[in-house]
């Protein structure tokens, strides 16, 4: 499509937007003003879906009604209230409902997946990790390598981009794979990276890991909810991801995790354990041995938090609803409307650093500022724009495809184009 630097067409996109109700079901933050902000800051933290409040409230509403035996009788039963979750949460990762189980938070569920699948043994001991991976990332796989007894300036392998460039080139990523491979004990890259906004190819990647041995896992923080990740097949051994960003869970919430299928059965994998992934069955005789239950669901280890799921239940059945594909549909046309008007403002002073290719990044464009002028980002603030600045020198927004609209991203880069002057 050819598109128009006007907000006449940006509103007229937004007439053609079978997506458009769904802006609507979320509340935005307003100004003192009243006036509702531009809010692109959706890879941070989703909007609160209008829904949310009454979904807690029925939760509150039962325990007060019942008890404990809200367990049972709650109008959605507190026993197995993650499985209500199970099968909304595969269709938007590209899981089967054996692959995914909703729990704990993102840091906690890649520890516990590197208990399975980080075995360092003889030479192969390494793990593969981007340079500019997100700091909790690299604060977990730093940790586990010490917890094996493991230098992490021997046994930590950084991808980085080339001298002069943002992003890291797939060349690069299989050159590094075959030439160190046969060392590489996990590779364990983010799949949309969260300073640029590069989506890699898993599938790929995956390949050429298990072809050279490696265990192979992903965070998917910045993709669950933003782009199709095709989990199952994909192919990786695990995945991890959280669902306060794109999956509009609220501050702090809960995780999703991946395994894939070939491990559903493998009794034997070492993991940390709790009562909550022992078999349903039994769960409850107490003084039986741990027996895993098949699938994902044998690395829960508590009784899942109702109220911070019930949040995440509310957002499920809008995606349900919209469908990821039909949102990632939108998202490509988006973000390139997006870049196509700031590029427009044709000012030196700033670069966008994510792929060209809307294939090639998720519902994020990462803007550079020359000389790393925080101040930019403060005015456009000022002015009622909800962003992100990361350091040293990038504001990072994210026209995200449920609730944000065309014209949201043409008064985005008109009050850019302002305060550039």
């Amino acid at each position: 499509m050819e598109f128009q630097n006007t907000l006449e067409f940006a509103r007229k996109m937004d007439g053609q937007d079978p997506l458009r109700k769904f802006r609507s079901k979320f509340y935005f933050p307003k100004r003192e003003s009243g006036e509702p902000y531009i809010y692109l800051c959706g890879n941070s933290l989703g909007l609160q879906p209008i829904t949310t409040e009454a979904a807690i409230l029925q939760e509150l509403e039962d325990w007060k009604k019942y008890g404990v035996e809200g367990h049972f009788h709650a109008k959605h039963p507190w026993m197995p209230y993650h499985e209500f979750l199970t099968q909304a949460m595969a269709n938007i990762v590209g899981a089967k409902p054996i692959e995914v189980v909703v729990m704990n938070t993102l840091s906690v569920n890649l520890h516990l997946m590197m208990v399975s699948f980080f075995r360092p043994k003889g030479t192969r001991t390494k793990i593969l990790i981007e340079f500019d991976a997100f700091p909790s990332d690299k604060y977990a796989v730093e940790s586990q390598l010490k917890f094996h007894g493991l230098d992490p300036n021997e046994h930590l392998i950084q991808l980085k981009a080339r001298e002069g460039e943002s992003l890291i080139r797939e060349e690069d990523i299989e050159q590094v794979i075959k030439e160190e491979g046969e060392s590489i004990a996990l590779i364990m890259l983010g799949n949309t990276n969260y300073y640029t906004g590069q989506f890699f190819d898993m599938q790929r990647i995956t390949e050429l890991g298990h072809s050279m041995g490696c265990t192979v896992g992903f965070d998917c923080a910045h993709g669950a909810g933003n782009v199709e990740l095709n989990l199952h097949d994909a192919g990786p051994d695990f995945a991890v991801w959280c669902s306060y960003k794109y999956l509009n869970s609220g501050p702090g919430s809960l995780g999703g995790c991946f395994v894939h299928e070939r491990h559903a059965h493998n009794k034997d994998l070492n993991r940390f354990a709790g009562w909550w992934g022992h078999n349903k069955d039994t769960r409850f005789k107490m003084r039986d041995g741990f027996d895993p239950i098949p699938g994902v669901e044998s690395w829960q280890l508590s009784n899942p938090p109702i109220l911070s799921m019930a949040a995440i239940k509310a957002s499920l059945e809008l995606f349900e609803e919209a469908g990821i594909s039909n949102l990632r549909k939108k998202a490509r046309s988006l973000t390139s409307f997006c870049e196509f008007v700031v590029e427009g403002i044709c000012n030196d002073r700033i670069q966008i650093i994510s792929p060209k290719d809307p294939d090639k990044r998720g519902s994020q464009l990462s803007i550079q500022v020359k000389d790393a002028d925080k101040a930019l980002f403060d005015k456009i603030s000022e002015a009622g724009v909800i962003a992100d600045w990361r350091e040293p020198d990038v504001i990072r927004i994210a026209p995200t495809a449920m609730y944000n609209s065309y014209e949201d991203v043409f008064h985005f880069s008109q009050l850019l184009k302002k305060q550039l002057i």
